[in-house]
């Protein structure tokens, strides 16, 4: 269990993972005040773990030491998890929480920068839709290209042996274990994914119609409890 907490705006934004052991200990006010807190401070020190618990809290004790005095008061291990801050020259952040449980603190966050200063509603609307996209389909990469390479050879393992009691001639077998790889990382790159908006477009079409010049997605996160 536990909590995902954002903080910043959209030229700095960064999120935190904070895990307990229950959803009653992740709901407990104490443990939001502290989690709300903190997550303002990481973004502060741009997601650097050892500096972060190193930094005081506004009753003059650093991270560690409220941690502590929390875990001893709530009785029950708290520890800090994942954590990313997105602060790129001339882009702009955009956000997304699901299963809120109170104002900044979520079950899943997705924060995604754009290499933009374009303000309107185009914009706006595209990046909102974008990070809700993102929460949706679960993307591994960017591109296909980003794909961890043990992630593509573990697919690659499961098609073969998938095949290898299909009776099929090894020269259609390799066909078929190429279009599913290919459609693997299709499917698992943001870029071509399905638009969740209108799945008939992929991401990279709507992003192509919004007609703003050199518009881009930098990088993007999503962390959700649990994954």
């Amino acid at each position: 269990e536990g909590v995902v907490v954002i903080s910043g705006d959209e030229k700095k934004m960064s999120l935190i993972e904070i895990n307990c052991e229950t959803d009653f200990v992740a709901k407990n006010d104490d443990f939001i005040d502290f989690v709300k807190e903190l997550s303002e401070l990481n973004n502060n020190h741009g997601s650097k773990l050892e500096e972060l618990k190193n930094s005081k809290m506004k009753n003059s004790k650093t991270v560690d030491e409220n941690l502590v005095a929390l875990i001893a008061k709530i009785g029950e291990k708290i520890t800090i998890g994942r954590m990313k801050t997105l602060d790129k020259e001339n882009s702009r952040n955009f956000a997304y929480q699901h299963s809120v449980i109170k104002d900044n603190v979520s079950k899943l966050v997705v924060i995604v920068s754009l290499n933009t200063n374009e303000i309107s509603d185009k914009i706006d609307l595209f990046g909102k839709q974008l990070s809700m996209h993102i929460a949706a389909s679960n993307p591994i990469a960017l591109n296909s290209n980003e794909i961890d390479q043990e992630l593509i050879d573990k697919e690659i393992s499961l098609i073969a042996e998938e095949l290898k009691n299909s009776g099929k001639p090894e020269e259609i077998a390799k066909k078929i274990s190429l279009g599913k790889i290919n459609k693997f990382k299709d499917e698992n790159s943001l870029m071509t994914q399905d638009w969740v908006m209108d799945p008939k477009i992929k991401v990279k079409d709507v992003i192509k119609g919004l007609e703003i010049s050199n518009l881009n997605i930098n990088e993007f996160v999503r962390l959700k409890i649990g994954e």
